[in-house]
């Protein structure tokens, strides 16, 4: 007996306009919750569906970013049904080809990432969904256009959604120039927040309510949909083509690690995790940044991330004086363990990891002073600190359901400097706010550049 299922999605105001549209660029832009994905998503679906042999491809720029987010609300809204009568078949890929879903009228909807590009770019596609399109590069964005061709379409396109950034993006500028038609997006178009008389639901007004209790360049931004720059921004310095870096997650184990702790339970406990390339740039390759959890349990996780249980491990014999609680370090210790001055959450975080630390130089104008430093190119051509593109061990979803931030990088843009009684901004103190990552990259550099430390020898 054949098993009956029924997908129910009805779009409205921008997601119906994103149906309807035919241009061969499009930008769903607006704050964070309006439905831009979920809508763009359901796009895709239903032209799989009606179109036989039609090829989509949702894309991210990095594939580890995308399976966390965009996919995990393509499986259990848009295409669960399908995939439950075997409409839809996922196959995990090849050598030769990318995962992809598989439909039964011969359309494809493949999966990928920028950062891993051969086989998606390799194709031919008929639709392509960016998702957060302000990640990319306009490189990035103008070489997936070029595989738009496979022609079953009556229409070949590339839809994106994104929350908005500063307004000299590249992607704003060419929603100026109309090379890419934009679709503003807002709060009352998504279902779950407001109803057809555009009354709130219950999960709307919480959710808007935690959106309303942002401030500055992220409530412009999240809760309004307005592409502003930070007023006042700390770190200008700071350009994401140039300081989110491609290189492996995993550095070579010749290179130095720091770790940085800044500690918290209402607020994010963070632990970077940083090595030194031979050219002396700080590469932040790992981070764990997670609120409500005491720092033992903190610990467990940063010990899980650095190491392997030893039977698991064939490793030779000298490398057994790098066991702790019965596991094995996959990479090099830490040279130095950096923190915030919490006797407690010191003492707790040597005990459960086994490892010593320092406390942190907290000058705070000077600290800040040397990552300025080292935001700007050095004489090699390269800023003197980087950071890995998707670090995070664990992203706090309660974090990025309020529209805080939820890693270190996503920090920078929002962290300004504090403002007197008339407005007047002040650059003596940052504004304590959303400065967790900022406070520990803060403490690492100042180890690196200005407290005395013992040189390190490269061989």
């Amino acid at each position: 007996m054949a098993i009956a299922v029924e997908h129910r999605y009805r779009p409205r105001g921008s997601a119906l306009a994103v149906f309807k549209c035919r241009a061969g660029e499009v930008v769903m832009s607006g704050g964070a919750g309006t439905g831009k994905s979920r809508a763009c998503l359901e796009k895709m679906h239903l032209a799989a569906l009606a179109t036989s042999g039609m090829r989509g491809l949702i894309v991210r720029k990095t594939l580890a970013s995308l399976g966390s987010t965009a996919l995990v609300t393509w499986r259990e809204h848009v295409i669960k049904e399908s995939l439950i009568v075997g409409e839809v078949e996922f196959y995990g890929g090849s050598s030769q080809e990318a995962p992809q879903y598989r439909y039964r009228n011969g359309s494809v909807v493949v999966i990928g990432g920028i950062d891993k590009a051969s086989k998606i770019m390799s194709s031919e596609y008929d639709l392509i969904y960016v998702q957060e399109a302000i990640e990319l590069t306009e490189n990035d964005w103008e070489s997936l256009t070029t595989r738009l061709r496979n022609g079953k379409l009556t229409y070949q396109q590339i839809i994106s959604d994104t929350n908005p950034d500063r307004p000299t993006h590249w992607l704003n500028q060419r929603i100026e120039k109309k090379q890419t038609e934009v679709i503003w997006c807002r709060h009352e178009d998504n279902p779950r927040l407001y109803d057809d008389a555009g009354e709130p639901t219950p999960d709307g007004a919480s959710y808007i309510a935690k959106l309303d209790r942002l401030t500055g360049v992220r409530k412009a931004r999240l809760r309004y949909g307005k592409w502003v720059a930070a007023e006042g921004l700390v770190y200008d310095e700071y350009d994401p083509e140039t300081h989110l870096l491609q290189k492996p997650k995993q550095p070579p184990a010749s290179w130095p690690r720091v770790w940085s702790v800044d500690f918290g339970f209402i607020n994010p406990f963070v632990c970077q995790m940083w090595c030194i390339d031979p050219d002396d740039q700080l590469i932040l390759f790992r981070e764990i940044y997670h609120t409500r959890r005491t720092v033992d349990e903190h610990a467990k996780t940063v010990i899980k991330s650095v190491t392997i249980k030893d039977h698991d491990y064939q490793h030779p014999k000298d490398e057994a004086r790098f066991a702790y609680h019965g596991r094995i370090w996959r990479e090099p210790k830490p040279i130095a363990v950096v923190c915030d001055h919490d006797a407690e959450g010191r003492v707790v975080f040597e005990r459960e990891t086994g490892l010593s630390t320092i406390n942190a130089l907290k000058t705070v104008v000077d600290g800040i002073q040397a990552v300025q430093m080292r935001m700007r190119i050095q004489a090699n051509g390269l800023p003197g600190i980087g950071f890995v593109r998707d670090v995070v061990v664990e992203r706090d979803a309660e974090l990025a359901e309020a529209g805080r931030p939820t890693s270190t990088i996503e920090e920078i843009s929002g962290y300004v400097w504090a403002r007197d009684a008339s407005g007047k901004v002040q650059k003596e103190q940052p504004a304590k706010m959303d400065d967790h990552g900022m406070d520990a990259m803060r403490y690492v550099v100042a180890y690196r550049d200005l407290a005395p430390r013992p040189r390190v020898r490269w061989m």
